[in-house]
């Protein structure tokens, strides 16, 4: 080749062609790129947000949209926190804000539970990935490492794409998978 370096640094050959793109921040990945992510999957689709709050919020007709991904045999799974444990209590206090995570994650808990008895729709709920948002939509996810003192929306975002068999999308995969596979299928009621 003429100019190798020039060639190594614009185009990806090793373990980070598996990225396809960098934002400094959640709310900087284009809401098109989260809507092409979930109209395109057909097989598996898996929200480990702590509350999946934004969703709702940014997606227009999601339960429909998520209604006909299930009918068309596509699993759509909730990874969410637990609205009354020791941890979110701990996370909103860090947080700090009127809008808390609870509030959050039961906002996200009465969407899904108007969407009815969906086939293929399910939600677990866990501790395990407060620090960590992975949104897997067959072989593209979007991850966005939860910085200290800071909300997922102003935390860093990394889109990637599965090439590669135990690269940067697999173990990332492995981790939510183990995530959902200890988490709880159902959230006990807060005590009245």
């Amino acid at each position: 080749m003429l100019w190798p370096e020039a060639f190594k640094s614009t185009v990806k050959v090793g373990p980070d062609r598996e990225i396809v793109s960098v934002y400094p921040y959640r709310n900087a990945c284009p809401t098109s790129v989260w809507s092409a992510m979930i109209d395109k999957a057909e097989r598996d689709i898996l929200f480990g947000g702590y509350t999946n709050y934004f969703l709702w919020q940014e997606q227009p007709r999601l339960a429909q949209r998520l209604k006909t991904k299930c009918e068309a045999g596509c699993r759509v799974r909730f990874l969410l926190g637990t609205p009354d444990s020791p941890t979110t209590k701990a996370r909103e206090e860090n947080e700090d804000v009127p809008l808390t995570i609870s509030t959050r994650i039961r906002i996200t808990l009465d969407a899904l539970e108007k969407m009815g008895d969906v086939d293929g729709l399910e939600h677990r709920f866990s501790e395990g990935h407060l620090a960590m948002s992975v949104f897997r939509m067959d072989d593209q996810m979007l991850v966005t490492p939860h910085l200290t003192g800071m909300l997922g929306h102003d935390s860093p975002t990394f889109h990637l794409r599965r090439l590669e068999s135990d690269g940067v999308f697999d173990r990332f995969a492995t981790h939510i998978e183990t995530l959902w596979e200890e988490a709880q299928a159902t959230c006990q009621p807060p005590a009245e």
